[in-house]
């Protein structure tokens, strides 16, 4: 029996070069991807300026306090067809009544003008927008008057 000899083929320059081409492109293909998926689930800026921020914290802390002290709580806020719809409780667990309740509506990316939503009483302690809220992800920032009291608060809808 003749056995064959096998020679092992040459390693060239296109060889390297194809090697370093195919690598460059798989990262840069990554990278792109990558970058897209940041671009279209980024929700916005928390805050515009943290300095400015860090400077109210104190002072937000203390409006948390007074908020808590109220005992109000209040709902996820929902869709009812094209509006959006909450429900305020008071420390007691009875609805909070004659509230005023007004939010402003911005898309996470700026897509679009702010919108403000005014709220009427539906019942005890639920309220519903006179407004229409465009489908799309929302954040509101909710701001509760009852009474000299106020609470403020964010939520996004979907």
């Amino acid at each position: 029996m003749k056995h064959e000899t096998v020679k092992p083929k040459k390693f060239t320059g296109y060889h390297a070069t194809a090697m370093i081409v195919a690598f460059f492109a798989v990262v840069v293909s990554v990278n792109m991807v990558m970058a897209r998926f940041a671009v279209s689930t980024f929700g916005g800026t928390v805050v515009d300026n943290s300095y400015v921020a860090s400077q109210k914290y104190n002072e937000w802390l203390e409006e948390a306090r007074k908020q808590q002290a109220h005992g109000w709580t209040a709902s996820r806020v929902t869709r009812v067809e094209n509006k959006v719809a909450m429900t305020v409780l008071q420390a007691d667990d009875t609805g909070l009544e004659d509230a005023r309740i007004t939010a402003v509506a911005e898309h996470p990316v700026g897509r679009g003008d702010p919108i403000t939503l005014n709220f009427v009483q539906n019942g005890s302690g639920s309220y519903v927008s006179r407004d229409i809220l465009p489908e799309g992800r929302w954040k509101l920032r909710i701001a509760i008057t009852h009474r000299g009291n106020k609470m403020a608060l964010a939520q996004e809808v979907l």
